[in-house]
């Protein structure tokens, strides 16, 4: 049996300054690096998830009701949507890729990132792709995704921290559990949106998922 930390979504738009920014998320970037040079090698394999919008429909809003629709964020390519620099990616293994065309909340509907590409981006700050159409970012048949990767690596028990506690780690926590795993979030090492979380961590906690 394999075990496995997922890192959710620590990316400059969802910390302090960034267009969608959790208040926390630049600390918990910074604790969950301690964690991980503490605790790495607890750990068979390390991966990351980012948000990678690039046409994701209604998921953007220019008057966003912060529960179905959001500001633009994390756009595929700009600054956005890099990891926040105080998460330390020495040890990732993997980046999976969201939301390209759709909302994308957990994980499990990320895509492995080829080996070559840069999973955090080098365009300028506020510069999106030139081009959005789904057109020209056709399904690849070799596509790989989040659960195929944990199961071909022998995965049975993953860790799940990142951002935000009530949304994507929420999300992935819940359909890891769906998809056979045993799931822990350490709630320490995430940042969430509500000011109350309780209700999330109990549904988490509904869900199979255990609170550590």
């Amino acid at each position: 049996m394999s075990r496995a930390l997922i890192i959710v979504d620590v990316q400059n738009d969802f910390c302090e300054g960034g267009a969608l920014a959790v208040e926390g998320g630049a600390g918990a970037a910074a604790a969950i690096s301690d964690y991980v040079d503490a605790h790495h090698g607890e750990f068979d394999h390390i991966v990351a998830t980012q948000d990678w919008h690039i046409d994701p429909g209604t998921h953007f809003s220019e008057t966003p009701d912060f529960k179905d629709s959001w500001p633009p964020h994390c756009v595929a390519g700009t600054r956005g949507a890099e990891l926040h620099p105080d998460l330390d990616t020495e040890y990732i293994q993997a980046y999976f890729q969201k939301g390209q065309f759709a909302a994308a909340y957990s994980g499990f509907e990320g895509l492995l990132a080829p080996e070559d590409a840069v999973p955090t981006g080098e365009r300028q700050p506020g510069a999106a792709p030139d081009d959005l159409s789904p057109d020209n970012f056709p399904p690849s048949d070799e596509a790989i995704g989040l659960d195929d990767w944990l199961q071909s690596h022998d995965v049975e028990d993953v860790v799940v921290v990142g951002i935000a506690t009530d949304y994507c780690v929420m999300a992935t926590s819940l359909d890891a559990v769906q998809a056979g795993y045993s799931v822990t979030v350490i709630r320490s090492l995430t940042a969430g949106i509500a000011d109350d979380l309780e209700d999330a961590i109990a549904e988490m906690e509904l869900g199979g998922v255990d609170i550590a």
